[in-house]
């Protein structure tokens, strides 16, 4: 900086560096703005999907996958609790299952557990889960 003052004087300087502070301030409220714990979550259920997941979600804002047991298919919807659905082959809700991570976490996480769990242990997964009855189907996502 004490270069750039000799070269071209006092004001100069303290204007670039005005607009350098200016600028760093604008790029680390975007950023911020754009890390939020929702984001982060939502980011890394999509670096898990297949692609074939990953469309589905992006068009339908739910994802199917397959137990690793039964090979039924299951419907995880955007959301925290009561957002897993058991569909038959018209892919028409069958069964709802309420299971979640025993910790408070965003949405894209929990799915993303429940994705990992019915995948890798579904029978362990259903042993803790809540039947339930779907009363609508799934919901687009929200963010």
């Amino acid at each position: 900086m004490v270069l750039f003052e000799q070269l071209l004087g006092a004001a100069p300087s303290r204007w670039f560096l005005a607009i350098s502070v200016r600028g760093a301030k604008a790029l680390l409220e975007w950023f911020e703005s754009k890390n939020t714990a929702e984001e982060r979550g939502l980011t890394l259920l999509k670096e898990w999907l297949s692609p074939e997941q990953l469309a589905q979600y992006h068009a339908n804002g739910y994802f199917d996958v397959v137990g690793c047991v039964s090979g039924k298919r299951y419907r995880i919807c955007y959301g925290t609790s009561m957002n897993v659905h058991e569909i038959d082959n018209d892919g028409s809700a069958r069964v709802g299952w309420c299971f979640v991570p025993n910790i408070c976490l965003v949405a894209g996480d929990v799915m993303l557990a429940q994705k990992i769990a019915l995948e890798t242990n579904e029978l362990g997964a259903l042993a803790v889960a809540k039947e339930f009855s779907p009363t609508r189907s799934c919901a687009p996502a929200t963010p």
